[in-house]
């Protein structure tokens, strides 16, 4: 559940004195936050000194956290000469990534600003980056500390940077075309227009919603501007191991989104199933169990080994559509259903179209793993069909 609190501008100031209710701003500043209840106010002070004086604003905070932030930010509204807004969320679904997204929803200008509550990126900077955008008729300005006159001055040791650096070459690895032009994927600190979002192809998990945008919904031009990555002003990074491992997650998602990217590493997944299979062969085998049976109890072990990856790495979003214990079923006929339609499909291939025994066998292992493989994706993770109809009538 969502709660929303606006503080309108204060009384007495131009841009809203004609009326009560200020009109939107030119540009909305999109601020996830979760316990910055001591970096809010001088964030909101910086906003004030920096950015109404040269461009019409509105503040909207998507609020995750489990202190006094929101208490703290509707005070220091009552001094600011903006409307601001408190969306709190009693579940942080898809993290900062899912804040951010909601907080752009609510956004009631063309432009809109994302950027972090810790005052780590200067607020001075955002009619800069509007401007920018004007200028070039881009449809995402990012704020790139990885350009001539942009510095990381403000990540804290030397651990933080590595991280920062490994972050950025691998995204930049895994989508060259995608991020092209973008020297820093992994800023939280960007400007970007509210028709160039494309809200219901996003499916944001944990801080690095620039990526997410870039890769779902590349806008049609993109540019950027130096800045200077600041010092907190106050607490503690959210930068854990835990949202590493979270963001590496969401990189093989991104990656992994098209249907010939999920054909590969269902296929390279499928190889690792050998590792179990094998071993658990070679121990019964050794046990005195006669082969027959062995092998069919080893595939299983290979079996549970590729369901688990492929649960965790490739369908991890898709889960939501069944059962676990459904999916367990299902995955394991198919899987099975691959041996004992090999064996006919070989001989079929050598008997009636004449091939010898080993290209008609890679010929079969190919067009088994492309059944399982469509099998897998039409039968497992789909969503049922009346599941499907249901929520187009709700719709």
């Amino acid at each position: 559940m969502t709660h929303e609190y606006t503080v309108p501008g204060r009384l007495g100031d131009p841009a809203v004195e004609a009326t009560e209710v200020p009109e939107p701003g030119a540009v909305t500043i999109v601020v996830p936050t979760f316990n910055e209840s001591a970096n809010v106010r001088q964030l909101l002070h910086q906003i004030t000194e920096s950015v109404p004086s040269r461009l019409p604003c509105e503040v909207v905070f998507v609020d995750d956290s489990t202190d006094d932030t929101p208490r703290v930010i509707e005070e220091a509204a009552k001094d600011c000469p903006f409307p601001v807004t408190v969306l709190h969320r009693d579940e942080p679904v898809g993290g900062l990534g899912g804040a951010v997204v909601e907080g752009m929803k609510a956004a009631g200008s063309d432009w809109i600003v994302v950027m972090d509550g810790d005052c780590q990126h200067p607020p001075s900077l955002v009619p800069e980056l509007v401007a920018t955008g004007e200028r070039a008729n881009a449809g995402l300005v990012v704020a790139s500390r990885y350009i001539k006159g942009g510095s990381r001055a403000g990540l804290a040791g030397s651990y933080r940077i590595a991280v920062s650096r490994g972050a950025t070459w691998l995204t930049k690895a895994l989508f060259p075309r995608r991020l092209h032009g973008i020297s820093d994927p992994m800023s939280g600190f960007f400007a970007i227009r509210r028709s160039d979002i494309a809200a219901e192809a996003l499916k944001p998990l944990g801080y690095k919603i620039l990526l997410e945008l870039a890769v779902r919904s590349r806008p049609r031009a993109v540019t950027e501007v130096p800045f200077v990555f600041q010092e907190r002003f106050a607490g503690e990074s959210k930068s854990t191991a835990a949202e590493g491992r979270r963001f590496l997650r969401h990189l093989a998602g991104l990656r992994t989104a098209g249907p010939l990217a999920r054909m590969v590493v269902f296929g390279l997944i499928g190889l690792t199933g050998f590792v179990p299979n094998l071993a658990a062969l070679w121990a019964m085998t050794e046990a005195g169990l006669h082969y027959l049976p062995a092998e069919i109890i080893a595939n299983q072990f290979g079996v549970a080994w590729n369901f688990l990856l492929i649960e965790k790495l490739l369908f991890r979003e898709r889960r939501v559509h069944r059962h676990w214990a459904d999916r367990t079923i299902r995955f394991a006929l198919l899987a099975n259903a691959d041996l004992v339609l090999r064996i006919p499909l070989i001989a079929l291939l050598v008997g009636q179209f004449g091939l010898a025994v080993l290209p008609a066998t890679a010929l079969a292992l190919v067009i088994t793993f492309v059944l399982r493989f469509v099998g897998t994706e039409a039968l497992v993770y789909l969503p049922r069909r009346s599941r499907s109809r249901t929520a187009r009538s709700t719709a």
